[in-house]
């Protein structure tokens, strides 16, 4: 059984930063891309980063330039550093994974839990 498990939300002034972390458990072959998702009261869920198996990331429009997606395979950890953190990022954040089970099997997507960032004064 694959497990995803974040860390390191809660509550920041706006300017203010946090260290997201989702650590993947369970027995997998490999592991492709590694993401972050949101989702805000109301709205729907959004893509904030992607970091793909060659590490290149991509980055929603909104964190562009604050946020920063990393990931450590031998930990099989992703990382999402969020700087400048202002209301309009308050949300639950989701980790997604890529994870191959087995040498001879195909991708299956995992989801978090989700952990809520809540940005305020």
């Amino acid at each position: 059984q694959v497990q995803l498990v974040e860390s390191g939300g809660g509550l920041v002034q706006p300017g203010g930063s946090l260290r997201l972390s989702c650590t993947a458990s369970g027995d997998m072959y490999s592991i492709y891309d590694m993401g972050w998702y949101r989702q805000a009261p109301g709205a729907e869920r959004e893509l904030v980063a992607m970091i793909h198996s060659i590490s290149t990331t991509n980055y929603g429009d909104s964190v562009k330039g604050r946020f920063t997606i990393s990931r450590d395979d031998a930990k099989k950890t992703v990382y999402l550093q969020m700087n400048n953190l202002k209301p309009e990022d308050t949300a639950v954040y989701y980790c997604n994974m890529e994870i191959v089970r087995t040498i001879t099997s195909f991708e299956i997507n995992y989801w978090g839990q989700g952990i809520q960032v809540t940005v305020s004064s």
